[in-house]
């Protein structure tokens, strides 16, 4: 009973410093977002293994179920602009910034049925996260063996033809909060071209008003989304990805700075000169 005031007195601190300290409200905030992401994985996880017993692509609309609420807990709001084009019921590959943890209540806020999402080895271990990604069907490459990412690729073309699924890919290969996108990696075009899929651009807008990292700021906001129209890939060849993967850079960012309201000469020059990363 002598642990009570202790425990009262470092809870009434906590409190206090975090409405004093804006890292201090950053840091409560991120964990809550990973402690959220941990219970959602767990309940999530048990609702998917009793309704569908195992891995599946059906399981990803009770996560996203799941994901979608952790919106209200942070008064973050979604302004989607042309969801209905990925509604279609054809296989495609879907390409989007990634900017920070927040992407993921982006991307299930905006989830079409039956697709699945690439993602990097590491994240299978991570608990009950890792459960739920996988029982959702994420494809997890090891992006330090380009051979086995390249095989994970090859089948996963064959695999969205014969069941007609959607692939989503963050063809920048990492987080960028820099205000601007960085050059692609090239297996998301890749995929489209061996698969003759289209590849369907999705646009976040930054996020820098309410969250920022750098600064500790994290208050609620608006997220503008904007969904592209369709990049056929019929008839190209290997030989075109470099061609494919500009065009497909150029629209974003131009989308990116233009949703975002940010002149576009701000931040790295990111335009047709950049290579594709390998």
């Amino acid at each position: 009973m002598a642990l009570w005031p202790w425990l009262t007195a470092a809870l009434l601190l906590l409190l206090l410093l975090v409405q004093l300290s804006r890292s201090a409200r950053f840091y409560a905030k991120i964990g809550l977002y990973c402690a959220l992401c941990f219970v959602a994985a767990t309940v999530a996880a048990a609702v998917c293994l009793l309704r569908h017993g195992g891995r599946t692509v059906e399981n990803m609309s009770i996560i996203s179920w799941f994901v979608r609420t952790f919106k209200y807990a942070y008064g973050i709001r979604f302004e989607v602009k042309g969801r209905q084009k990925l509604e279609e019921d054809r296989p495609c590959v879907i390409i989007s910034n990634h900017q920070s943890i927040l992407d993921m209540m982006g991307l299930m806020e905006i989830l079409p049925d039956r697709c699945v999402q690439i993602a990097k080895r590491e994240l299978l271990f991570l608990g009950p996260v890792g459960l739920i990604m996988y029982l959702g069907g994420v494809l997890f490459i090891n992006r330090q063996r380009a051979s086995t990412a390249m095989t994970v690729i090859s089948d996963t073309g064959e695999r969205m033809v014969r069941e007609k699924l959607k692939v989503w890919i963050y063809p920048e290969g990492t987080r960028n909060d820099s205000g601007d996108l960085l050059p692609f990696k090239k297996g998301a075009f890749y995929l489209a071209v061996q698969a003759q899929v289209p590849i369907i651009p999705v646009v976040y807008s930054s996020f820098s008003s309410f969250y920022d990292y750098k600064t500790k700021r994290f208050t609620s906001g608006t997220i503008k989304v904007e969904v592209l129209d369709a990049i056929p890939t019929t008839g190209l060849t290997v030989a075109d990805i470099p061609k494919l993967s500009d065009t497909c850079h150029q629209a974003m960012r131009t989308s990116f700075f233009h949703i975002s309201k940010l002149p576009q000469e701000n931040g790295a020059p990111a335009g047709p000169d950049a290579q594709p990363a390998q």
